[in-house]
């Protein structure tokens, strides 16, 4: 028994802590996955949309502090106890996800690792499996430090964790496992994979009034895409560094055009109001919010291939 509960305490920590790094990473692709589970379509909880950054940032600090925990032994009987919780949540959104087939990506592993609604549900009962031994053993974790370092462990642990939230929400991902990556190419991930599955890169399209642009676009070599995926959303103090970066682009010959999903009139509206200097292009929102985590971003593209991604921030950083 004590070496069945330790080998499901390493598997069940290092699980965690993987599965809570991969979103921690990009705590925003979580906050979508949220509002795509409170949608009218799947649990009809809408009243949390407006709410689901700070569960997301909840539930992945969590997860990934637990793991933490039960790997050094810091407050076995809680931390047992809380993973069982947890997952028993999971192991419910996950059945819910593949018996309706409501939410074809549960979101679990990010952007990092993409599983089946049923291959996410039959790991979640092998974890719940694993961790029902842990609370029937509980008596065997034992701190792997004296004293009162598991605590201080567990506190610096939070510490940068938090930060790490702060800092990619400020600024955008610090791993990108997203197909619009840099240093990835879009024509590329277009193709079709050899068995038929979707590719990566689907529904990219930059459609004017009258054709998409994209097939062009990909061709050249100096491309400036500033992206506004909802202009509802949007935050207005981007606007002058946006405005700053795309006369710089253009003055040096780069083909600069703003992406959307909002009405036309209200592009035209914000781009007098703001003298953005902007031709809008129309893309899908759910597309755009793949692209960058960022409402305004600008993403710059060589033959195709993403070269640079910046919150409206840190435009100031972009090389031209």
């Amino acid at each position: 028994m004590k070496i069945l509960v330790q080998l499901s305490r390493i598997i069940v920590g290092a699980l965690f802590i993987f599965s809570g790094f991969v979103k921690l990473v990009d705590p925003i692709g979580s906050q979508y996955k949220f509002q795509e589970y409170f949608s009218e379509s799947v649990l009809d909880m809408e009243f949390l949309i407006p709410y689901a950054l700070i569960f997301s940032i909840i539930l992945i600090v969590a997860e990934i502090l637990l793991g933490v925990m039960i790997l050094i032994g810091y407050k076995p009987k809680t931390t047992v106890w809380s993973l069982f919780i947890l997952t028993l949540v999971f192991l419910f959104l996950t059945w819910y996800s593949a018996y309706y087939n409501k939410v074809t990506d549960c979101g679990c592993f990010g952007d990092a690792v993409k599983l089946s609604t049923w291959g996410t549900f039959y790991k979640n009962v092998i974890l719940i499996a694993l961790i029902i031994i842990l609370v029937i053993g509980v008596k065997h974790i034992k701190p792997i430090f004296g004293g009162k370092i598991p605590k201080l462990i567990t506190l610096v642990s939070l510490a940068i964790f938090m930060f790490i939230v702060q800092h990619v929400l400020t600024h955008l991902p610090i791993i990108d496992f997203r197909a619009y990556a840099i240093g990835k190419n879009l024509e590329k991930g277009m193709e079709f994979p050899e068995d038929g599955s979707i590719p990566p890169v689907h529904d990219f399209m930059l459609e004017d009034a009258q054709s998409d642009l994209a097939p062009e676009l990909l061709k050249k070599e100096k491309v400036m895409l500033v992206i506004i995926y909802n202009l509802d959303k949007v935050d207005e103090n981007g606007y002058p560094a946006i405005k700053e970066i795309t006369a710089k682009a253009k003055k040096k010959g780069y083909t600069v055009y703003g992406v959307s999903a909002s009405f036309t009139d209200d592009l035209i509206l914000t781009n007098e109001k703001h003298n953005l200097d902007l031709e809008f292009l129309f893309c899908d929102e759910t597309t755009l919010k793949t692209m960058i985590r960022a409402n305004p971003g600008v993403m710059m593209l060589n033959k195709g291939t993403v070269t640079q991604k910046k919150n409206w921030i840190d435009v100031d950083e972009i090389i031209l």
